[in-house]
């Protein structure tokens, strides 16, 4: 029985390390969104997260919620910098999230102002 015990408690952390590491390393699906960032905050009680908005239109419904690791400092940068600008977006999708990493499953990796519609006019 004791020798049964084992091998359970094993085989249960092992599956546990496999999901953990499927949830972090394998990406849903990754793609591009621009529109006006309205936010980007660092939230959170005990585990404190990077997390954004980006406004793509007028309603509620058009925002892309997105959050930010803590070891993408450039991006973080990047992102402080763009408030209130157009902005587009590179991220990747995961099947799940951490509490300490994100609120939502959509990571930024990369970001890029664009240039407003006065300027491509002025041009």
């Amino acid at each position: 029985m004791k020798r049964f015990l084992t091998y359970a408690g094993i085989s249960i952390l092992i599956v546990f390390v496999i999901y953990i590491a499927f949830i972090y390393f394998v990406t849903f699906s990754e793609g591009y969104r621009a529109g006006e960032l309205i936010k980007i905050s660092k939230r959170g009680v005990l585990f404190k997260t990077w997390e954004g908005r980006l406004s793509q239109g007028v309603s509620e419904e058009q925002q892309f919620n997105f959050s930010v690791q803590k070891s993408d400092k450039e991006v973080l940068e990047k992102l402080k910098e763009f408030q209130g600008k157009r902005v587009k977006v590179t991220y990747i999708e995961r099947f799940g999230t951490f509490f300490w990493l994100g609120d939502t499953k959509y990571y930024v990796k990369e970001v890029e102002m664009l240039k407003s519609d006065k300027d491509v006019l002025n041009e």
